[in-house]
């Protein structure tokens, strides 16, 4: 038996406890959520995937670039997402946290029973290649240093710079496992992502990367790569992962993406990567490409699902239209929502605190303090509590926004005119008279400043919800930085910028409109101010 037909049938037999699904021709098609991570093999597998679905007649809904692989697979297993690509080794390790080991039909068997077990997660029969780490040094880097397998490298190692992806940092399958396994030090390491890696390597900006043995970049530059010569890596098979949503409520969609397993071999693979990572081809592309090669479509399904043609840029932009202003508005939804959100709550915080001044530095404090957490930090916080998509974008926003809302809201309040609020209280106003009548007014300029600074901030950190599948103008960067595309990352940094700016001249407007026109004169009647003498 084939080492391909005994993992299959490993895999089936750990399924075994539920009910394989059956296509039935009775079934409606629903929408179908396929997610990939944000590298280019997930994306073209998640192409894969997405394009034969559509050509079976099933709607499809694309969350591209999800985050590491803790994000994407709390998303299936939420059933926030119902498909995506992964890898045996990579649930090993990373989702079970077990030790490598063990043959790739074991592994697969191990990985499939234990994933169904705990998290309800189906994973179907491999797809017919394996797609392990690959650790690459430039050729005269190994010729020098004789470098031809990882404990060769750990030797030199301490003179070396390693440039690795955020992932593989953090991993027990990445370099913390490689460095109990052969005491690998670098001199120095660097967070990269995958595409910007090589051209870092290349350019000696580092001296060692870590790849995957189907990346095309890896021939295109004649890299070397090391020979793991303790085996530390376990087998990493490709699957599709499912959700138990999808695999008891679609099993016609199941058994068409059970049609992929066991047809797709290495080298077909390194030629789709090698087209979207060295010829320029979009992901959409390549898949298609790919499904026709394998014959899964027949030609006129193919040519269905294919993405159009390369243009130039200004072309390219204008059939990109439509995508770019649908990201727009989804981004200024986000925006938006919590930027309302927050001004429902920090304002009345920062005038409730303007009468208890001795809670005033503890609170604006405790704000302050989220603004010291990574933005993509608290994004994957949200994601146990509320999984992924609009809702924990939304939430982390919000928390963004508090911070410079509550602070100037107290210091504009607190800081108002004490000539006016006493004269104020001469003629007999109450404190809320005075709040409402000189307070606010005096304040207007410093609030709204706070409420500019939160949008401005919120335009920004909102183009990272991408990685939790919100969407935005965030989706094209994080496929154009996975994918090395120029034209997809100015795709959604040019319309975030431009609409920072509109953002803030909108808000620059309101606050002339609430600003009393006797602190706007004597705002512009006020000198700047400049150095003493």
């Amino acid at each position: 038996m084939s080492r391909l037909a005994a993992t299959a049938l490993t895999g089936l037999l750990a399924a075994a406890s539920v009910p394989p699904p059956v296509a039935s021709a009775q079934q409606t098609p629903a929408s179908v959520t396929v997610a990939s991570k944000p590298f280019a093999e997930s994306f073209v597998l998640a192409e894969v995937f997405a394009q034969l679905l559509e050509a079976r007649g099933f709607a499809v809904a694309r969350r591209p670039g999800l985050g590491a692989t803790e994000i994407a697979y709390a998303a299936v297993t939420r059933g926030d997402a119902d498909v995506y690509p992964e890898y045996t080794g990579t649930g090993l390790l990373a989702v079970l946290g077990e030790p490598p080991g063990g043959d790739p039909a074991r592994v697969y068997g191990r990985v499939a029973s234990e994933s169904l077990r705990r998290h309800g997660v189906h994973w179907l029969p491999p797809l017919g290649f394996e797609n392990t780490y690959a650790i690459a040094v430039r050729p005269e880097t190994a010729d020098s240093l004789g470098l031809r397998t990882l404990s060769d490298l750990a030797r030199h190692a301490p003179d070396l710079v390693g440039g690795f992806s955020p992932d593989f940092l953090g991993r027990p399958d990445g370099l913390p496992g490689l460095r109990t396994a052969y005491d690998l030090r670098f001199a120095a390491e660097r967070s990269l992502l995958q595409a910007v890696k090589y051209r870092a390597l290349v350019e000696r900006g580092v001296d060692v990367i870590d790849g995957y043995s189907t990346d095309g970049l890896i021939d295109r530059y004649g890299l070397v790569v090391l020979e793991d010569d303790r085996a530390f890596f376990p087998p990493y098979e490709a699957s599709a992962v499912v959700s138990n949503r999808l695999w008891s409520g679609q099993p016609g969609a199941v058994a068409e993406l059970t049609r992929l397993s066991g047809r797709l071999d290495v080298e077909r693979m390194r030629a789709a990567n090698r087209r979207v990572e060295v010829d320029g081809e979009s992901p959409a592309q390549a898949a298609a490409w790919l499904l026709d090669e394998i014959g899964v479509l027949d030609a006129r399904e193919e040519a269905s699902a294919s993405a159009p043609p390369r243009t130039s840029w200004l072309a390219w932009v204008g059939g990109q239209r439509d995508d770019i202003v649908e990201n727009t508005l989804r981004h200024l939804f986000l925006v938006g929502t919590s930027l309302l959100a927050a001004l429902a709550f920090a304002l009345p915080l920062g005038l409730a605190l303007e009468r208890a001044p001795g809670l005033a530095e503890t609170v604006i404090r405790a704000t302050g303090t989220l603004q010291t957490l990574p933005s993509i930090a608290l994004l994957a916080f949200m994601i146990p509590l509320l999984g992924i998509g609009v809702l924990p974008a939304i939430v982390a926003l919000f928390l963004y926004s508090i911070f410079p809302i509550v602070r100037n809201t107290y210091t504009g309040v607190t800081g108002a005119s004490p000539t006016a609020v006493a004269a104020a209280r001469a003629v007999g106003m109450t404190p809320y008279q005075t709040l409402r009548h000189v307070r606010l007014p005096l304040a207007a300029p410093v609030i709204m400043a706070g409420v500019r600074t939160a949008a401005v901030i919120n335009v920004g950190t909102a183009t990272l919800a991408a990685f939790i599948g919100a969407g935005g103008l965030g989706d094209p960067i994080v496929a154009g930085l996975a994918l090395s595309d120029t034209r997809l990352i100015l795709s959604g940094a040019v319309p975030a910028a431009l609409l920072a700016l509109v953002v803030d001249g909108a808000l620059a407007v309101l606050e002339r409109v609430v600003t009393p026109p006797g602190v706007r004169r004597r705002a512009a009647a006020s000198p700047p101010a400049g150095p003493s003498r």
